[in-house]
């Protein structure tokens, strides 16, 4: 593209999205950092900016209608388009989340915000994307989310919540169905799994920077107009369902 690329990223306050958001900035892109907290959000603008990231705040609850509206109103005012979406923005439901214990409360919650909250923001954001040459939407999901994986003798996922788990399944399945409805659109949507990333998310236990974990997002971010659509990857490849 020969005009500057222009990215919103949800969830980019702390962890991931913020390294999301500033491995983007860092290509020169201009980068609208999506978050609820206020003062976290121009906390992260401001650390952006001083590290010279072209960055602006969106205000963006991803569990709210009017929220998503409105952010989709503040990019078109400020950048006329969306040249790439990544849906970062994701909750635990915290633990412990046992199938036979979860409070179903629990679940609905999961899935309004790391789920539902995906479909809310990208169909709000679509018009917008539709105007962009490149168009690329990111879902960030989880290998503890694949079928294949979960069922495969000997392989060990750990103590997963249920909740969670089951919300980046349906995020994968929700990832190839707006592939198939998008195919001859140009837009490239993909499912990302950051790895065993350390942040406030899993109580700092994983083993990966926050910015090898953002390392997926911006590769899939940064796809040729030939690249894959519909699929699950990580640093190796290909994820199994």
């Amino acid at each position: 593209m020969t005009e500057q690329t222009i990215a919103l990223v949800t969830g980019a306050n702390k962890g991931i999205g913020y390294e999301i958001a500033s491995g983007l900035g860092s290509l020169g892109w201009r980068i609208g950092v999506g978050a609820r907290d206020r003062r976290r959000r121009d906390a992260a603008v401001e650390r952006l900016r001083a590290a010279g990231t072209d960055a602006f705040g969106v205000p963006l609850d991803v569990a709210d209608d009017a929220s998503a509206a409105a952010a989709a109103e503040l990019v078109a005012e400020r950048a006329g388009r969306l040249d790439v979406l990544v849906n970062n923005a994701a909750i635990t439901g915290g633990s412990p989340q046992t199938p036979t214990t979860v409070d179903p409360a629990t679940v609905r919650a999961v899935v309004e915000t790391n789920v539902i909250g995906v479909i809310r923001v990208t169909n709000a954001m679509l018009p917008l994307l539709r105007r962009s040459a490149s168009p690329r939407i990111v879902n960030m999901s989880s290998s503890v989310g694949s079928l294949a994986l979960q069922t495969t003798p000997g392989v060990d996922m750990g103590p997963v919540p249920a909740a969670y788990l089951a919300s980046k399944t349906f995020l994968n399945a929700l990832t190839v169905q707006y592939a198939k409805e998008l195919s001859d659109t140009g837009i490239l949507i993909n499912s990302g799994c950051p790895g065993f990333t350390a942040t406030d998310l899993n109580g700092f236990q994983g083993v990966r920077t926050p910015q090898q974990g953002a390392a997926i997002a911006i590769h899939l971010a940064t796809l040729p107009d030939d690249g894959p659509t519909g699929g699950f990857f990580d640093d190796g490849g290909s994820v199994p369902w």
